[in-house]
């Protein structure tokens, strides 16, 4: 049997690709970078470079490039198609499908019983307004989010008075979620994150302004993933099916906490700033437990393509 061959899926090899191909290495594996970009079909199924017509043992997904819907539906069906094929893949492509679709998401979390902030997502503009102005009327603001987004990125706060975006502005999809301030004051939130249905660790997110995302500016400060907060967190991550997540939450000024976001290809330099915990080693470690509960003997066949 040849050494482990594990493909991490992603677009550079940044701070986290360094982490990670590490702690595999910790683990006796070779992980080789490999952008989904650069992945196709052929005749004999899935092509992917570096493995030298063969398959990966495993893979773990970092990053998807943004692209044509073409050029995503065809990274999508490489992934699923490894799936398919037998190769482990954290996270699955359908559990990535239901986290990138934030519409997905909220459906999900709901069908769950996770608690969430109300959320609806509609084309039709009309129905939109009539929804922000049910908000409003009971003095709510909505939090107008792309239906595709991370980071914080294009999120708008409609306050009371404010009116709807034009449907060319926001790709034609409203996804509404009612604005929750944050309990005792402040803009803060916890980021979770979860591993193999267990809270790995925790930080709390503080901003200057009610985004909160690292990458808005946010400063990290340590916090512990257990009790209400991560068995919340676990339950987001089990509703959409995540090997590992990212999953954000909010405490309402009521004193509920409310699962905001689940991320299924979550960045955590700002968490590992803040926790004793390597996190790249424990999803290393996922993805090597993964695929020891696939036969060698299909490992084998993988790899000799």
């Amino acid at each position: 049997m040849g050494r482990t061959r594990i493909a991490i899926f992603v677009d550079g090899a940044d701070w986290h690709t360094r982490r990670l191909t590490a702690a595999f290495a910790r683990r006796g594996a070779e992980a080789l970078p490999v952008s989904l970009s650069a992945c196709g079909f052929g005749p004999e199924g899935p092509a992917i470079p570096g493995f030298d017509g063969g398959l990966p043992d495993a893979c773990l997904v970092r990053t998807i490039s943004a692209g044509s819907f073409e050029q995503v539906t065809l990274r999508l069906g490489v992934l699923h198609a490894l799936a398919h094929g037998g190769v482990p893949v954290a996270n699955t492509p359908a559990a990535i499908e239901r986290c990138v679709d934030k519409s997905a998401t909220a459906f999900r979390l709901a069908a769950a019983g996770v608690p969430t902030p109300r959320t609806w997502s509609v084309a039709d503009p009309v129905q939109a307004s009539a929804i922000l102005a049910a908000l409003h009327a009971e003095g709510r603001s909505a939090v107008l989010k792309p239906l595709f987004g991370s980071q914080g990125k294009g999120l708008r706060r409609l306050d009371p008075g404010m009116a709807l975006p034009g449907p060319e502005e926001i790709a034609g999809v409203y996804h509404l979620q009612e604005y929750v301030g944050a309990a005792d004051g402040g803009w803060f939130d916890w980021r979770v994150f979860v591993v193999d249905g267990r809270p790995l660790a925790a930080m709390v997110r503080q901003g200057d302004h009610w985004i909160t995302n690292v990458k808005q500016g946010a400063r990290c400060h340590p916090a512990s993933p257990g009790g209400v907060l991560g068995d919340l967190a676990v339950a987001a991550a089990a509703a959409v099916g995540a090997d590992y997540a990212g999953v954000d939450v909010i405490r309402a000024p009521d004193g509920r906490f409310l699962v905001l976001e689940v991320n299924s290809m979550p960045a955590w330099r700002g968490l590992q700033a803040v926790t004793p915990v390597d996190v790249a080693q424990a999803l290393a470690d996922l993805v090597l437990a993964r695929l020891a509960s696939v036969s060698p003997v299909s490992a084998d066949a993988r790899r000799a393509g």
